[in-house]
């Protein structure tokens, strides 16, 4: 019998302007986002021992909940995005597989942490079957079964950002068919963006899907050619061209502007709690604040501050007394990483 580990991380993001671009209902658009860490932490033991079935227990830490799956016969019923990306990919015959998924990211922290999720889960599982996948196919396949197999609601962006890492310009030019490019930024900036960004949870995750449907609802059967969504669609140029220049104010804005086109959208999209995190950062003279993700009445918001470090922890600390969660991060120039180590020997 031959056991091994295959290991496999991959980030979360923040701070995506231009979100709710990259959905079948607008038909296309751009998103700016920031790849981070925490990330997604995936580990597959394997023990391949050649009888005809094999058996796949799931531990799924942050939820702490552990069960066990017939791979031949997998209902979506405990963790259906997991359990649909196990169904997706082969797993070869007879092996026997015990499946740890960790982030110290919240549940729900609208960090894109799902799609995370699933493009580890993915990038692990095509290792143990000795596949190679491209960043983009990994992201294709993750949206994929977000949208297809689960029939959720789901943008394009969170499944790029995981499988690349990075700082990133997505174009969507026909939904779900995507461009994505790098931003190329100095070290230092990268430095002086790592150092000022503040990550606030508000203590309570957010259901995406639903919120989507929240704001199709409102949008209407030509949402496409929303005006609201057409501001959007030209900010993430803008948060682009003011990193790439240094530009730390003018980012700043275009993070307020974006919060205020998710208001406009959805007066539940910026909660009262994020309105109260937006309310503290302007007392610490922050530069701008981005509801991430959906926005609704859970999740997390990005602060870019004005790099006074000392004005930026107590900062922090109004926030954690008045019961918030501030998470510490780190940008992540790597996206998808997988690789395996042996565990055993082979009998």
């Amino acid at each position: 019998m031959k056991s091994f580990v295959i290991n496999a991380v991959a980030p979360t993001r923040i701070c995506d302007v231009g979100g709710w671009t990259d959905t079948h209902f607008a038909r296309f658009g751009a998103v700016f986002n920031i790849a981070i860490y925490p990330y997604v932490e995936v580990q597959i033991h394997a023990a391949l021992h050649g009888k005809s079935r094999g058996k796949v227990t799931i531990a799924v830490e942050n939820y702490g909940t552990s069960y066990t799956l017939d791979p031949e016969n997998i209902v979506f019923d405990k963790h259906p995005l997991i359990e649909a990306a196990i169904k997706r990919m082969s797993i070869p015959r007879g092996a026997a597989l015990r499946i740890n998924i960790f982030s110290s990211a919240p549940p729900g922290a609208s960090m894109g942490t799902s799609a995370a999720v699933s493009v580890a889960l993915i990038g692990a599982l095509n290792a143990l079957a000795e596949g190679t996948l491209a960043p983009h196919e990994a992201a294709v396949l993750a949206h994929s079964i977000e949208t297809k197999d689960l029939k959720l609601e789901c943008g394009v962006q969170d499944q790029i950002a995981s499988a690349y890492g990075g700082i990133s310009l997505i174009d969507i030019t026909d939904f779900p068919h995507t461009r994505r490019t790098a931003v190329e930024i100095p070290d230092a900036t990268w430095w002086e963006l790592e150092n000022r960004l503040v990550l606030t949870y508000i203590g309570k995750p957010h259901n995406s899907s639903e919120t989507h449907k929240m704001v199709i609802a409102g949008l209407g059967d030509s949402a496409y050619k929303d005006k609201r969504l057409d501001k959007i669609r030209k900010l993430a140029y803008r948060a682009r061209d003011a990193l790439v220049k240094g530009d730390f104010n003018e980012l700043g804005k275009v993070f307020n502007k974006n919060t205020d086109c998710q208001r406009a959208l959805h007066k539940n999209l910026v909660c009262d709690k994020f309105e109260e995190i937006i309310s503290v950062a302007k007392k610490f003279k922050a530069l701008g604040c981005k509801v991430n993700g959906a926005g609704g009445d859970g999740g997390s918001i990005a602060i870019l501050t004005d790099g006074d470090m000392s004005k930026k922890r107590e900062m922090e600390n109004t926030l954690v007394k008045r019961g918030f969660r501030t998470i510490p991060i780190y940008l992540s120039r790597r996206g998808l990483r997988v690789w395996k180590s042996c565990s055993g020997k082979s009998k």
